[in-house]
């Protein structure tokens, strides 16, 4: 019995199919800085027609042209976005999509700094968050079996009140809003919330979204919140969920490894894990508008102690809005300083 003939006839369907079939090309930048005009348009490999194209970008849909678009993207938040082209062509519909990263529209500013004040700092302290508050630093501790929350007087050092965490804990960041202070754990996916005055524990929160907590601080409206990539998440304050996010962007790359946090006159300061360094970041587009090296400030502390180069980093930044003082210290760093910034 013989098969040729119906092979023969599949061969020849399956290579009509191949033939007829559509292969559209998505044209788009993989990045972009925001001050650049972004032009999109779809192709089909063969020259095989193409009716219309439906742009959308992320789930917002775009003006176009035919198969083209152009957009302005000034007002889009930097990071990560999705470029859709919905494709109608032979009474049928094709979606192709790509990824698109959206960078700053400048580079940086450059700060340096000078010492204004210096004060004593517990050098047992494995500082993870910082924050001032009614004339009095508010502190937490970090590593397991020794994290902690405290009040310290600013002038001397001295530790007021002090709670333990559980040595099942790693402490990470701090802040306090609505006479709460709120504490993040490093990789436990769980911050406890106290009150402010009696530090007894009030409630725990799960994150919903981010995967481990750093740093923690707040707008006056939102505890906003890093987990050690280049995201920077807003909580509710009542329900603790992370409702938005912002990516933080130079004009050439991403920024990860955030940490610590402070929310300074409209803008977010933030160290970076393992480096002398803060970032000024905007908090609605995600930029680095400016970037603190303090370097320097190492090795002003190295010259009183010694210091573990990749842990015991600069980490801690508080700012009282009253006087306009900023303060920074670092992991076991016994010495705490108010700075002031100067750009060059």
């Amino acid at each position: 019995m013989s098969y040729k003939p119906f092979f023969s006839f599949f061969i020849f369907i399956a290579i009509f199919s191949c033939k007829s079939e559509h292969k559209f090309i998505l044209n788009t930048p993989t990045k972009i800085q925001t001050n650049q005009e972004l032009t999109i348009s779809v192709s089909e490999k063969n020259n095989k027609s193409i009716d219309s194209v439906q742009f959308l970008l992320d789930d917002k849909k775009v003006k176009r042209d035919k198969t083209s678009a152009t957009l302005k993207i000034n007002d889009y938040k930097l990071g990560k976005h999705i470029i859709t082209a919905i494709i109608f062509h032979d009474n049928k519909t094709t979606k192709v999509t790509e990824t698109i990263y959206f960078l700053a529209d400048a580079a940086p500013e450059i700060y340096t700094y000078k010492i204004i004040n210096t004060f004593p700092h517990d050098k047992d302290a494995y500082t993870q968050g910082l924050e001032f508050f009614n004339g009095f630093l508010y502190e937490g501790t970090g590593r397991k079996g020794s994290s902690s929350i405290r009040k310290v007087e600013l002038k001397t050092g001295k530790i007021l009140q002090q709670k333990d965490l559980d040595q099942q804990y790693f402490g990470e960041g701090i802040t306090i809003f609505n006479n709460k202070l709120y504490q993040l754990t490093w990789q436990s996916g769980i911050g406890f919330v106290y009150d402010l005055n009696t530090f007894e524990q009030e409630k725990t929160f799960n994150y919903t979204k981010s995967r481990e907590g750093w740093g923690l601080t707040h707008n006056g409206e939102k505890l906003i919140k890093t987990d050690g990539t280049e995201f920077i998440w807003f909580l509710n304050p009542e329900t603790l969920v992370e409702e938005s996010y912002i990516e933080v962007y130079t004009n050439e790359r991403k920024v990860e490894k955030l940490n610590e946090l402070e929310y300074v006159n409209g803008l977010i300061y933030a160290n970076i894990w393992q480096q002398n360094t803060i970032l000024i970041i905007n908090p609605t587009t995600g930029k680095v508008e400016g970037v603190a090296n303090l370097n320097g400030l190492k090795t002003t502390i190295e010259k009183e102690q010694a210091i573990v180069d990749t842990d015991e980093v600069l980490n801690g930044i508080a700012f009282d809005k009253n006087s306009n003082r900023l303060f920074v210290t670092g992991k076991h760093w016994g010495k705490l300083y108010e700075i002031e910034l100067i750009k060059k």
